[in-house]
């Protein structure tokens, strides 16, 4: 439950693409309710996963305990992960050790959640927007070339040359759980600029696997994988929507790439690629709603299994696949892939050879060096060259810390070493480089982070405006030019902001035209389930020139927000009912609430309403008469006038 202050709502303001996804109800509608303490366990599972420290401590636990496992007397290490293990059907049999059961089989469900996500952000999500993606994309392709460059000049002849793939990519979970110990506390926006650059990089290096890294081909068995894909795409087509045939058709397909002699991980990112994406559509979801009604009004098998087949259809399978396998892959995958790489025998004669060889250093220099240059390099180039292209909140110093950090390369960096090197005494080597850059790296940006918090004076939440106001942008009543400016985040469902409305109406009458009132959106989610759609539907009505009386009805009827309500206040006032609907449906504004959301975020706002007088933060109570008072003081003196 929230509680009030200082007259408002407490908040934790969640960006919606920064945030934990509900966890899915379990079991069919049918089977009764599940087991309690089942679902639990299971929540806090899902819950555990996307917690990012806790997920990166998780992945250096199994790190350390490879390492010590591998150090034990008995080589026990080795010989477990060298055991055969088979798959026979009738006279066909595919047996691989279980060390490439987990890379070239596990990993392939990794690579695939990685390509429903790299789907998702080109599609609807950061990088679709190119404004908003410019700076990201150079600096993540300076960021794969640089240090590819570093490494080659170091190691540019020799058995060690092809290793330069080592050295492109970063391991987002760990860059991402660092930076949640290390970073700025408003590190809102400098997390959406790293999970933007880290979906470019993830591209690269995928790219680079593929092209770099294939052997042999067979030329048949890729054949058959292309008919595997094709399948898929005709499984799309179809509207398929459940996961099991894609399913099996991608088994079917990832054995002919492994036969094909191409990485079959990579069948996993062309799958994830053709699958659909897209914003839930309003038919689909109305109408999975009514099956649900109808299950719950006549309980039966044929209700229960029409109301399953409803909700599964009105989210693209994209959406609720990355749902599915974020945890497998955050709890399992990826922590059994560091239990069957990175045990190196640390043995003096190991660590020797590997401080003495041009591999281990070329790959320090190339992720250390390449992409704290190559990344904020390229960005501080394209900030110059656009000024502007930085969102409010993020700054250079701020990229230059997260550019440190993405020279953590753990695990695509550990998967193309055992790619590029067959040496297994050139493989610990690497490996001890990857080990021993990640380290640096984690250090490096903790020591520009707390230089920024040095030279900033972080002592605590800032009362400046921290993106000024832009007629260009902001909703605004009153002139443009006015001598006054008051400034308001709120959110349509909280009754608090409700109520300031009557305030800041005998405020803006006081005034008159001498007052700007600029609203910014601060849905709070998890307090109000209707808010986010809600400021969703003001920015529908404000694209047909209707924000302000969208904005006063929400405000009125700040307790009927359901989807049928919104849509009748948009009858009301007349708009194009077919435009308004499909603006909701494909989530055409969220980038604008967004914005606000992060800005909110990034100036750590504690409560809705929240309102700045100019560019202070307003604390304390926001009545008329105390606006009224703070407006009055926040008036430049007159010419001439004589000030202290």
């Amino acid at each position: 439950m929230s509680s009030p202050v200082a007259g408002g709502e407490q908040i934790t303001p969640r960006v919606t693409s920064d945030s934990t996804p509900s966890l899915p109800v379990q079991g069919s509608l049918d089977q009764g309710p599940p087991d309690p303490a089942l679902i639990r366990l299971e929540r806090g599972l899902f819950r555990f996963s996307y917690n990012e420290p806790r997920s990166a401590a998780l992945l250096l636990a199994a790190t350390v305990l490879a390492l010590i496992w591998a150090n034990l007397p008995g080589g026990t290490y080795q010989e477990f992960w060298h055991t055969e293990l088979g798959v026979a059907l009738g006279p066909y049999e595919l047996s691989l050790d279980l060390k490439h059961w987990v890379n070239d089989g596990l990993m392939a469900f990794f690579f695939f959640a990685v390509g429903l996500e790299v789907k998702k952000e080109l599609a609807i999500g950061e990088l679709n927007d190119r404004s908003r993606a410019v700076v990201p994309i150079v600096a993540a392709l300076a960021g794969l070339a640089l240090p590819a460059l570093i490494f080659l000049v170091l190691n540019a002849s020799g058995p060690g040359a092809g290793a330069w793939g080592v050295v492109v990519s970063t391991d987002t979970a760990f860059v991402l759980g660092v930076l949640a110990l290390v970073g700025p506390r408003r590190a809102a926006r400098l997390r959406l600029f790293i999970m933007a650059l880290a979906v470019t990089d993830d591209i690269g290096a995928l790219l680079i696997i593929a092209l770099f890294y294939t052997e042999s081909i067979n030329l048949p068995a890729l054949g058959a994988a292309v008919i595997g894909f094709g399948l898929i795409f005709v499984l799309r087509r179809l509207r398929v929507a459940r996961g099991a045939g894609y399913f099996v058709v991608g088994i079917a397909t990832w054995v002919a790439m492994y036969l094909s002699g191409v990485h079959p991980t990579l069948a996993g990112v062309v799958i994830a690629l053709l699958l659909p994406v897209f914003p839930p559509k309003r038919q689909a979801v109305e109408r999975a709603a009514q099956l649900a009604r109808a299950f719950r009004q006549s309980p039966s098998a044929k209700y229960s299994r029409a109301a399953r087949v409803g909700l599964t259809t009105a989210v693209s399978v994209n959406e609720r696949l990355q749902i599915a396998f974020h945890p497998v892959n955050a709890l399992v995958i990826v922590p059994l892939f560091a239990l069957a790489n990175a045990g190196i025998t640390l043995h003096l004669d190991t660590l020797t050879a590997a401080f003495g060889s041009m591999l281990t250093w070329g790959i320090v220099a190339g992720l250390v060096i390449g992409k704290l240059v190559g990344i904020a390099g390229a960005a501080t180039a394209v900030t110059r060259a656009r000024p502007g292209s930085l969102p409010p909140g993020l700054t250079l110093p701020q990229i230059v810390g997260g550019a440190a950090l993405s020279g953590i390369g753990f695990t695509i960096s550990l998967f193309i070493v055992d790619l590029a090197l067959t040496d297994p005494v050139l493989q610990d080597q690497a490996r001890v480089g990857v080990f021993l850059a990640s380290l640096i790296a984690a250090g490096l940006g903790a020591v520009i982070f707390f230089a920024i918090r040095g030279q900033t004076r972080d002592l605590g939440p800032p009362l400046e405006l921290l993106r000024p106001v832009d007629p260009e942008r902001d909703h605004i009543r009153g002139r443009p030019d006015a001598t006054y400016t008051l400034i308001e985040y709120g959110d349509f469902e909280c009754p608090f902001c409700s109520r300031a409305t009557g305030s800041i109406r005998e405020v803006r009458e006081f005034f008159g035209d001498d007052l700007r009132y600029v609203f910014r959106h601060l849905p709070l989610e998890r307090q109000h389930p209707q808010a986010y759609q809600a400021a969703l539907a003001s920015e529908a009505a404000a694209e047909q020139g209707k924000f302000w009386e969208m904005h006063d009805l929400l405000f009125a009827h700040s307790d009927a927000l359901e989807p049928e309500q919104l849509r009748g206040y948009a009858e009301q006032l007349g708009l194009d009912l077919d435009a308004f609907d499909e603006a909701l449906r494909t989530r055409a504004h969220a980038g604008r609430v967004n914005d606000d959301l992060v800005d909110a975020e990034t100036s750590e706002l504690t409560g809705t309403p929240a309102f700045y007088i100019g560019d202070e933060r307003l604390t304390g109570p926001y009545d008329a008469q105390r606006l009224i008072w703070e407006l009055s003081e926040s008036a430049p003196p007159p010419p001439g006038a004589i000030t202290d």
